[in-house]
């Protein structure tokens, strides 16, 4: 699984843009003997399903293989080779994991009830994702359960996260762009500032937070960049914002969703102005079912011991396993993959992230052993 992983943070490959990944998934997925192999499914996904020696159910497990632009900063003989490219989210050691149980279970085939399908995912860091159309693409046919894994550098090397119910969040973003009348700084009174108009906006969409949402339910309205003017005397005519907002509950998402509209397009009209809104619907929230996640729960205390086993408290990250969850029961865990002594400090997505490589035999342990529960092998 080293060899692998290390092997794929060398030359890693963005999001839609996979090509030698995937062949070499399903290079070794062949080698190993894994039963049927399909490539290209949903564009660049590969699947293979493992026949047991014995009928019964069917059960998925799923890994993500894509890159972020991002360029490794780390110093470390498997350093990122492709220049501004980087596995900075643990992609790489998904994908050796998921090849690493593949390994093992094709070896073991005998004493395996029913069948095991191997999902490797492209695209999970770039909306609309990999997920959604490797679905619409059958990869999930036949199957009645799946379970993934995130391996996590900011939980310690040895812990493991699972809850039922909602553990990530619904992804929307947005691009506001506000229409005034530019003019002279010094003649405000002849203009309307879209700069001012674009500030009340900003204060105003908090209030979906405070004063619409329930304080009981969870919702994040962020404007992560702002854009306006040319020169320190000139009133803008435009302004243009992007943000995301962040939820659980489907009837919070629609809630968000009509009032941010509402009150941009009000905010602009009140203050002489005009606005208008692109809203995009990205991942729909994780939501585990609760005999999956009971039966991970259960594999990770076999793995770790109970002491290393927390309830997950759900995150407003994002995460496209979403929508193979929408389609099959199944569950998401986190496993702890943060060792300050090696290096596996950094936060996802930091050009210097890295992980405990020793986390990949908890994380298959764990989904290896949820897989085999739920088979009754």
């Amino acid at each position: 699984m080293i060899n692998w992983r290390r092997h794929f943070h060398q030359y890693p490959e963005l999001s839609f843009q996979e090509e030698k990944t995937p062949a070499l998934i399903a290079e070794i997925l062949r080698d190993l003997g894994v039963d049927e192999i399909r490539e290209g499914v949903g564009g660049r996904g590969v699947v293979g399903v493992l026949r047991g020696s014995q009928p019964g159910r069917t059960v998925a497990l799923r890994a993500d293989f894509d890159a972020l632009p991002i360029q490794d900063q780390k110093d470390v003989p498997y350093k990122s080779q492709v220049p501004g490219v980087m596995h900075a989210c643990g992609h790489d050691a998904h994908t050796a994991t998921l090849l690493g149980l593949a390994t093992v279970f094709a070896k073991h085939r005998d004493q395996i009830k029913g069948n095991i399908v191997f999902i490797f995912q492209h695209a999970e860091e770039e909306n609309p994702g990999g997920a959604i159309a490797m679905v619409e693409d059958g990869a999930l046919d036949g199957v009645d359960a799946i379970f993934g894994a995130h391996l996590w550098s900011m939980a310690p090397m040895g812990k493991v996260w699972i809850a039922p119910g909602p553990i990530m969040a619904n992804v929307d973003d947005f691009t506001i762009e506000v229409k005034g009348k530019g003019g002279h700084g010094a003649i405000p009174q002849e203009t309307v500032d879209s700069i001012v108009i674009g500030s009340q906006i900003v204060m105003n969409l908090q209030t979906i937070a405070s004063r619409n949402v329930s304080p009981l339910d969870n919702v994040v309205v962020t404007i992560g960049t702002f854009h306006a003017g040319d020169n320190f005397n000139v009133i803008a005519d435009s302004c243009k914002m992007t943000g995301t907002v962040r939820s659980f509950l489907p009837e919070v998402r629609d809630l968000a969703e009509k009032r941010l509209h509402e009150i941009v397009q009000g905010t602009a009209a009140m203050m002489g102005g005009s606005a208008t809104v692109e809203y995009d619907r990205g991942y729909p929230a994780v939501i585990n079912y609760e005999q999956e996640a009971e039966m991970v729960r259960q594999a990770a205390v076999s793995t770790v011991g109970e002491a290393h086993v927390d309830r997950m408290v759900p995150t407003m990250g994002g995460e496209d396993f979403s929508y193979y969850l929408q389609k099959v029961p199944g569950a998401f865990v986190f496993i702890g993959a943060g060792n300050p002594e090696k290096g596996a400090e950094y936060p996802h997505h930091h050009p210097r992230f890295d992980i405990d490589e020793k986390s990949m035999l908890n994380s298959a342990e764990v989904l290896g052993r949820s897989a085999l529960q739920y088979l009754g092998s």
